[in-house]
């Protein structure tokens, strides 16, 4: 086996650097190539829709890819540069192809490409005229297989480049009853979630781009249904054929789905929730968390890989001095502090100098020398989040 740094992600226990670029995101989507500036199964960073329009891409030639490009930029910002890989595929290929981990073509060639810059997936597809879904619990078969694929595919980029992902993958050809839906929270594919909803009435996609640029343009410690991120760029949001106001979108919720719901009193649209799919107990069942623990990840992989096959100074046991260990958990902290906890990332006490919302344990007493292996642990804390909300309402008690 060749010498590597390994970290693995533990669950259950919840009850001056540069920036990292957590916002990079992927799309793969439908689309035809366009002379020879735009190519299938061609991988093409872009950071801004004109960028899309100079590879000859209109709404005319590829409706669903400058659909979510255009709605990505609007929500991210026209002006805010945000890098997106962009990866077209003819329109006989299945959500399910897209994201199988075992085929080289399709999302293996745009993470490959990418280097591991890559910090989530999109995906979405626009079939060929006359493609007659198979709907199964309340949306198209192939969705449900995709989200079974991209779990897998996310292991893969991690085993693979040591770069973990989050996958999105579009709700396509929901029936607009929420009571027949999959119940995704009882699912355990906590790397991936799946929108329900679209900018566009009767439609049977989903509006990804628009939730890609949501995503882009915040802090991996941030819901993106947050009230003062400001309401969605966008006019209106439907439900299959039903406006979200009068939608199911509560039902649709219920079921583990991002989805888009209004506020009385609060004029726009907002989305619901971060929900993956994966049970409510499970430690990364929020986008929040998965974003969160994922960079943390990439730092401490990062940190450590600079130990690789360094000499280490041991006591006459074999085992490791305190000195060094010390040196380790002290390099990791402040890494991850820098890097997270400093731009208000991890949760920290504030009225605490010495806390950092991370926590680095390495056991001093294991025999290096006898194992050439190194194992610790690596704890950061997350933020709470105000989902549920309840007061209690009434009159002063007016005494005589």
């Amino acid at each position: 086996m060749l010498p590597r740094v390994k970290i693995d992600f533990a669950n259950g226990a919840l009850g001056a650097v540069s920036p990292s670029p957590d916002g990079v995101l992927g799309l793969i989507c439908t689309a035809v190539a366009v002379a020879s500036t735009f190519n299938l199964l061609t991988a093409y960073k872009i950071t801004s829709l004109e960028d899309l329009t100079a590879l000859g891409v209109t709404e005319v030639n590829n409706p669903a890819l400058y659909k979510h490009v255009s709605e990505f930029y609007l929500e991210a910002g026209t002006g805010s540069k945000s890098e997106l890989w962009i990866f077209g595929v003819a329109d006989t290929v299945t959500l399910a192809q897209m994201t199988d981990s075992t085929v080289v073509t399709y999302a293996r060639a745009l993470l490959q490409a990418a280097n591991g810059r890559i910090r989530g997936l999109i995906f979405a597809r626009k079939p060929a005229g006359g493609y007659t879904p198979t709907v199964t619990n309340g949306l198209d078969s192939d969705v449900f297989t995709a989200v079974t694929n991209a779990q897998a595919l996310c292991a893969y980029s991690q085993d693979t480049y040591q770069a973990p992902i989050f996958a999105i993958i579009e709700g396509r050809a929901y029936t607009g009853i929420a009571a027949n839906l999959t119940d995704m929270r009882q699912a355990t594919t906590n790397r991936v979630a799946v929108l329900i909803g679209d900018t566009a009435s009767d439609s049977t996609h989903a509006c990804v781009g628009l939730l890609a640029g949501r995503i882009a343009k915040i802090g991996v410690q941030r819901n993106i249904g947050r009230m003062k991120d400001g309401a969605l760029a966008i006019a209106a949001a439907y439900l299959k054929d039903k406006k979200v106001e009068v939608a199911d979108v509560a039902g649709v919720h219920d079921k583990g789905y991002i989805s888009i719901r209004t506020f009385t009193g609060r004029v726009g649209y907002f989305f619901s929730d971060d929900p993956l799919c994966a049970k409510v107990s499970d430690d990364y069942s929020q986008l929040t968390a998965r974003r969160t623990v994922d960079k943390a990840y990439r730092i401490a992989y990062d940190t450590l890989l600079d130990e690789m096959l360094d000499e280490l100074p041991v006591l006459p046991d074999g085992t490791l001095q305190p000195s060094l260990v010390k040196a380790w958990q002290a390099k990791v902290e402040k890494a991850i502090s820098l890097q997270m906890t400093a731009n208000g990332e991890l949760s920290a006490d504030p009225t605490d100098p010495n806390d950092r919302g991370v926590q680095c344990f390495i056991d001093h007493t294991q025999n290096v020398v006898s194992t050439s292996k190194v194992t610790g642990t690596v704890r950061v804390r997350p933020f709470g989040y105000s989902r549920y909300i309840d007061m209690s309402l009434g009159f002063q008690t007016i005494t005589a």
